[in-house]
């Protein structure tokens, strides 16, 4: 058993310390105790990645919400990853949500469409995740595999993988 007493930190050190390492499994004990488990580089939770990515594309030159003469790209993300009972599941799959999707969508100019799958060091890519990702490629779509080692590293990745897709496209255009 661990016991862990309170230590006064200062607001932005604990937002730098969430953004560079996985989210811990805290629980508290019955009699008052809180045990902390650290996490492991497995445990990278995908959907901290991909929210740090999208906050930060959303700031790249470009990038728009609406239609206008300034706008070069906008994204949308699925979450997939998603525990879903039954019901749900049927009414997923129903609607069109397909197994294996990629996590990011960036729609550019001229009706191109990056695709982007984020994943922990060493999580797997599933076998649904192969399947589409295949079928995807096959079509004619980009579809790149971002692995984060921390939060930070996998957004940072992110957002100079589509600046580099953005600027080959300035290039092919001039």
């Amino acid at each position: 058993m661990v016991q862990h007493k309170e230590e006064k930190v200062h607001h932005h050190e604990v937002e730098q310390f969430w953004k560079e390492h996985p989210m811990p499994s805290v629980r508290t004990l019955k009699n008052g105790t809180r045990v902390i488990r650290a996490a492991n580089e497995n445990s990278i939770q995908e959907w901290r990645i991909q929210a740090e990515a999208v906050r930060r594309l959303k700031l790249v030159p470009g990038y728009g919400d609406e239609a206008g003469p300034d706008v070069t790209f906008t994204l949308a993300g699925d979450f997939n990853a998603a525990r879903r009972s039954r019901q749900e599941a049927v009414k997923a799959k129903a609607t069109g949500i397909a197994a294996g999707e990629p996590d990011l969508r960036i729609y550019g100019q001229g009706g191109r469409l990056l695709l982007i799958e984020l994943k922990g060091p060493k999580t797997p890519v599933s076998a649904d995740q192969r399947k589409r990702h295949a079928l995807l490629i096959g079509l004619g779509h980009r579809v790149e595999i971002v692995r984060g080692k921390t939060i930070e590293q996998g957004a940072s990745d992110v957002v100079e993988l589509v600046r580099g897709w953005l600027a080959a496209a300035q290039r092919k255009v001039a």
